[in-house]
């Protein structure tokens, strides 16, 4: 019973002489399942999945900051875009978007409209009207008679500028057509035919066979020529009234041969248009219905002064439209 078994290892048999003369020898004879290799191991591993998160995680961010500038990049690419695209066509979109007659072809390009009509407005005009005796240039009720309304077919073919730009000096609106209207017909400016009489003040009427008053300008300020050519001298009420409402703001009537575009009397607001607040052409610049981030523009007033039409261009405008009309008499 007190014999001890042979295969007992005594402590002194793990520890050789050669292991003792030579450390490193006797770690290298250990096998991978030793408690000394397997940490090493686990730590190796470790090691090189914490490496390749890092890595991944670093990519990601440089991928989504690439791609945060990327967009951003383009969103602000577009927006300029949109912007100048905005600016450019705006003339262009308010124009369009003016009600004009079923009459009138308007054709757009790039940097204008052609404008076709035949000149007669779509709103009723007088039977009869005061027309000048012959050789009369500004008539009175003393050199004027009572005739059936002359009004005749024109041949309007304008090409107007849409991207309308200051001039360094102004124009002086001559005798003739100015600009067109949305009606068909054309505008004129404040004068009659010896370019100083304000057709406005100097209204009259006079009888006809009948006994009837025939007035010289009928209620939306306008009146025909001898020769059959119909215009406006002030702001035309019957062509307002297709567009505006009751205290609301006005609404493009027309434009002129400059490419600004022509109003009536009411702001954005729906109040009255003082003549104080207009520049020596009857314009100014605000905020309208059809140009929310303003534009200059013509403002025609009901008046009996020269304030009635536009005085001046304040645009470049082509000299061929500011010929005097060879058919305007009055």
């Amino acid at each position: 019973m007190n014999e001890k078994p042979d295969n007992i290892t005594k402590p002194d048999d793990l520890v050789s002489e050669e292991s003792v003369s030579n450390p490193s020898k006797a770690i290298d004879s250990l096998d991978d399942t030793t408690f000394i290799k397997k940490p090493v191991r686990r730590m190796i591993i470790l090691g090189s999945i914490m490496v390749i998160v890092i890595i991944v995680v670093i990519v990601g961010a440089i991928y989504y900051i690439s791609r945060r500038d990327s967009q951003t990049s383009t969103t602000s690419k577009t927006s300029t875009s949109n912007s100048t695209s905005t600016t450019s066509s705006s003339g262009q979109e308010g124009l369009k978007s003016a009600k004009w007659s079923s009459d009138i072809t308007i054709t757009y390009s790039d940097t204008q409209l052609e404008y076709k009509s035949n000149g007669i407005p779509n709103h009723t005009r007088q039977v009869e009207y005061a027309l000048p005796d012959n050789g009369v240039r500004v008539p009175s009720a003393a050199t004027a008679y009572a005739g059936t309304d002359p009004t005749k077919k024109q041949s309007y073919d304008y090409k107007i500028p849409i991207k309308p730009t200051k001039a360094v000096s102004k124009t002086k609106t001559s005798l003739g057509l100015i600009g067109v209207m949305i009606s068909g017909a054309g505008l004129f400016n404040p004068y009659e035919g010896d370019n100083s009489t304000v057709a406005t003040a100097s209204n009259f009427t006079v009888k006809n066979a009948s006994g009837q008053d025939i007035a010289f300008l009928d209620s939306c300020s306008g009146h025909p020529t001898p020769m059959g050519q119909y215009h406006y001298h002030a702001l035309p009420s019957c062509v307002t009234a297709q567009v505006d409402v009751a205290n609301g703001p006005s609404h493009i009537i027309g434009v002129a041969f400059d490419g600004y575009p022509i109003y009536g009397d009411k702001d954005i607001n729906g109040k009255q248009v003082a003549v104080e607040q207009l520049d020596e052409c009857n314009g100014i610049t605000s905020v309208t219905p059809e140009y929310p981030n303003s534009i200059y523009h013509y403002v025609l007033l009901n008046t009996n002064t020269n304030r009635s039409s536009i005085n001046c261009l304040s645009g470049v405008v082509d000299a061929s439209l500011t010929q005097m009309n060879p058919a305007m008499r009055m």
